[in-house]
């Protein structure tokens, strides 16, 4: 277990629920978030992580790829920036069918037809 070095004007005593160890904590540790992380993503072309808010969820119907921007329809998703760039990029490198879990091609007229 590491060893807990708080600044002693804000540490309060705490103690852990196994036998009875009794700890110094800092106050900003046992405080609670005060707002929720938000969920991570990565593209699917570009292969950055960013924050799910800015990517576009897409989704495969019938052997088409379908933009999801409310994120409802059912089924395995795949996420991409809404940039022309990183969906042709996705395209290239054959990302779509790996993610979704499809076998063939996909097309992604729809996709295009949402971003332009």
């Amino acid at each position: 277990m590491p060893v807990l070095r708080p600044r002693l004007e804000r540490a309060r005593i705490v103690v852990a629920s196994r036998r009875g160890t009794v700890y110094a904590c800092p106050d900003d540790v046992r405080r609670r978030r005060e707002r929720p992380a938000e969920p991570v993503r990565m593209c699917v072309g570009c292969r950055t992580k960013t924050a799910a808010s800015g990517l576009l969820r897409v989704v495969a119907v019938d052997g088409t790829v379908v933009p999801d921007p409310r994120r409802r329809y059912p089924g395995r998703g795949a996420w991409v920036h809404p940039d022309i760039g990183c969906l042709r990029l996705a395209e290239r490198r054959r990302a779509f069918p790996r993610a979704l879990r499809s076998a063939g091609v996909l097309d992604t007229v729809a996709v295009y037809a949402y971003l332009t």
